[in-house]
């Protein structure tokens, strides 16, 4: 492990290797955290956009995307627009001829790609009958990557299993917490916990051994939780001091009650973990803090995206901020758009291409996701990476659907040439050459024929 800074100076921890199975040597620059705008608007990371935003051009309109930049996939495709809101690609460029094992794989997004809410997206059942072969075995390695947390990731599998129709393992789900099994420097420490579901079973297979709920923190000092009239304790107990100091903070996914789990976690940092106990002066720097999931809004049923965890991470970082006047740090943040997900997804692509025998190394990563800000930022900054660092896969594509947080029609810039605001976490900074797709279609399944046209594939 070694200590970084991010583009906001927060640190960070990077692992010096991500498994056992990942490339030897391989190492993670502080510049996979920087967000430095590219130098051409058209150039993203090394691909040129090959599809046109809805609401750039008129109806009926057709334009051939220019040549790939030096360097890059050839990825020349042709935007038919019919309708504003019509995303649809259909490729008429050159292309490989498949021969032998594949030689690239899918990154796939669930939540807005695959389901809305617990109810599977159409287009993601037609995409798996052709990723799917007779005998039920993928034809191409893919893996799941998900920013959400509050589930166990077998759980998780069994879930799309039953939804897509195919039998998807464990090992092919990233959950957003799932690098924190990298971090073992702090699995050994007393970690308050926040989230729901199955926190402490998730905690314990991320490698954690002595965590304590926010439920159980606020038994054991029931005078800290004051919001909730009809949970105030009518009679003070006397103050405990048997209660083992906390040491850190793991934060896995949005909690039910906010005001709670807000209040104790400023409790701890301010007290240094000893919440029954004030401190003159609140400790700086403060106990590590883990996160994952950083999405500000995800998409369900409702027509509106609802509150992620990345909502809850900026109260927290505004309440920090607003009673020491300090910023809140991070010993690591997890899930889209960290290039860390990127890299442990990468992994997995390799040891399940492993798995079945494919020889070929696989050169080439499609992403694709419904959330300019975690998937496209995500992919494109990992494309960024591969390139600087030349070892592994050689590209990272970033597909956009438009079958959730993204909108076609509110795509277009705002009337008086307003930017759109920044849903990103402030440790990624904002620039705006990473938010932009290297594909725009319409569903998951339009990606996949995609894909398979580019890479020579019968679909």
């Amino acid at each position: 492990m070694r200590r970084e800074a991010s583009a906001a100076g927060a640190a960070i921890f990077l692992p010096d290797r991500l498994t056992t199975a990942a490339t030897p040597g391989s190492r993670w620059p502080s510049c996979c955290l920087e967000a430095a705008p590219v130098s051409c608007a058209r150039r993203r990371n090394g691909f040129l956009h090959p599809c046109l935003c809805p609401g750039s051009l008129g109806r009926g309109k057709v334009r051939q995307s220019p040549q790939p930049a030096p360097h890059a996939p050839s990825l020349r495709t042709e935007a038919v627009l019919r309708d504003p809101s019509d995303c649809q690609l259909v490729g008429n460029g050159p292309r490989r001829q498949h021969v032998g094992p594949p030689t690239f794989g899918f990154l796939l997004d669930v939540d807005g790609v695959l389901v809305r809410g617990h109810k599977v997206i159409p287009a993601a059942l037609g995409a798996f009958r052709r990723l799917v072969n007779s005998h039920g075995q993928l034809r191409v390695p893919v893996v799941f990557v998900t920013n959400s947390g509050n589930v166990l990731q077998h759980s998780k599998a069994q879930e799309l299993s039953a939804l897509l129709g195919f039998k998807v393992e464990p090992d092919q789900v990233i959950l957003s917490h799932s690098p924190m099994k990298l971090f073992s420097q702090f699995h050994r420490k007393r970690m308050l916990v926040t989230g729901q579901g199955p926190l402490l079973e998730n905690a314990c297979g991320l490698g954690f051994e002595n965590v304590v709920t926010v439920d159980e923190l606020r038994m054991a000092f029931p005078g800290l939780d004051m919001v909730d009239l009809q949970r105030r304790p009518t009679t003070m107990p006397l103050p405990r001091n048997d209660f083992p100091a906390i040491e850190g903070v793991l934060l896995l996914g949005e909690p039910v009650r906010w005001e709670t789990s807000l209040q104790l976690i400023m409790d701890v940092l301010l007290s240094n973990g000893n919440p029954g106990t004030g401190l003159a002066a609140a400790p700086y720097p403060h106990l590590p803090i883990l996160a994952s999931n950083m999405d500000l809004l995800w998409m369900a049923e409702a027509k509106i995206p609802r509150f992620g965890h990345g909502t809850f991470l900026l109260c927290l970082e505004a309440i920090y901020q607003k009673l020491t006047g300090r910023e809140l740090r991070y010993e690591g943040l997890m899930g889209k758009p960290s290039v860390l997900t990127y890299q442990y997804a990468e992994d997995l692509i390799g040891l399940q291409a492993a798995r079945r025998g494919w020889a070929a190394p696989i050169r080439r990563l499609y992403a694709v996701g419904d959330n300019p800000m975690s998937d496209v930022y995500g992919a494109n900054l990992f494309h960024r990476y591969l390139q600087r660092e030349r070892r592994g896969a050689q590209s990272c594509a970033s597909i956009l659907v438009c079958t959730g947080v993204y909108c076609p029609q509110a795509a277009s810039p705002a009337p008086g040439g307003e930017a759109p605001p920044f849903h990103g976490h402030r440790d990624f900074g904002f620039s705006p050459g990473l938010m932009e797709a290297s594909h725009i279609v319409n569903d998951v399944d339009e990606a996949v024929q995609l894909v398979f046209h580019e890479e020579g594939w019968a679909p």
